[in-house]
């Protein structure tokens, strides 16, 4: 256990999730990013899942490339963020995470028994995997290949489907862990569709590039307090806290323990309101399956 310290906004590591299709420029804005957030290009390392996708940029820099070869299980890339970790890795690329839950969707599908109950098998090994990348040392950016959506829409009488944007090949609910998300177009546009620390609400596309990477290095540091500071030692980072209450929401194991959280922390209860529902939800359909006898995935 670590020993109480005065908090600090220079303690904090982001973690950034970009989204978007094939050849939207995921793996080379992810680079810029993580150079703008550490200036070192030999401190950045590629967990690359993408057939050696991460050498196609050695230009920009030399930064580190670890690969990650089929079956791209989430221990993989638990074991190749450890490895960048110890190498003193300030900036870890996963390029991209969608492989893992592309991987434990097969695991899963050739289970033998109950579908439902197998996902207890499968859950803890994603999570295993998202608990390592909030808790790194180093900035975190998984990237996410995303697919177009559709619905069948009735029109005239007749079923036909209707696109309704771009969805991410992850599991869902993946966005609440990370603190930044963009979504980026195949113009290489890229727009915030969460943003906790307030940097990118409501701006216009915009081509990600080092300065982003700086602005974002700028947060994570900014208020940082002087070594005489006479803030109290029980504060905590406001960065750690929402990474702890979100781990608190969605280690919930039943309804009553969500209720108690949420009345619990009525000066919460807004803020997180999406946090809370998602997580209703999610436990709502689990007991309909125990109810109902049949799996609702």
């Amino acid at each position: 256990m670590e020993n109480l310290r005065v908090s600090k906004r220079s303690q904090a590591r982001i973690r950034v999730c970009l989204q978007g299709p094939s050849g939207s420029g995921k793996t080379y804005s992810s680079l810029l990013l993580a150079f703008g957030l550490t200036g070192n290009w030999s401190k950045i390392a590629v967990i690359d899942t993408e057939n050696q996708s991460a050498d196609l940029y050695a230009s920009l820099g030399q930064y580190n490339v670890i690969a990650v070869g089929s079956p791209q299980t989430p221990e993989k890339y638990v074991e190749a963020i450890q490895i960048c970790e110890k190498a003193g890795m300030e900036a870890i690329i996963i390029d991209s995470i969608s492989h893992e839950w592309e991987t434990l969707l097969d695991i899963h599908a050739n289970l033998p028994g109950n579908s439902f109950n197998n996902w207890a098998k499968i859950t803890p090994r994603h999570n295993a995997l998202l608990n390592k990348i909030l808790s790194s040392p180093a900035h975190v950016i998984a990237t996410v290949r995303s697919k177009q959506d559709y619905v069948l829409t009735d029109k005239n009488g007749k079923m036909v489907p209707e696109k309704v944007g771009l969805k991410g090949v992850q599991r869902d609910g993946l966005e609440y862990d990370f603190t930044l998300v963009f979504d980026v177009n195949i113009k290489h546009q890229a727009i915030a569709s969460k943003d906790r620390t307030g940097l990118f609400v409501d701006h216009p596309e915009f081509t990600i590039n080092e300065n982003t990477g700086k602005q974002i290095k700028d947060w994570c540091e900014e208020n940082s307090p002087s070594e005489n500071s006479n803030t109290p030692k029980s504060l905590l980072d406001d960065f750690e806290k929402e990474l702890q209450f979100i781990d608190a929401i969605q280690n919930c194991k039943n309804m009553d323990e969500l209720i108690k959280l949420f009345n619990n922390n009525p000066d919460l209860q807004q803020p997180y309101k999406e946090e809370f529902v998602t997580k209703k939800n999610d436990l709502l359909n689990h007991q309909t399956f125990r109810q109902n006898g049949t799996s609702t995935r």
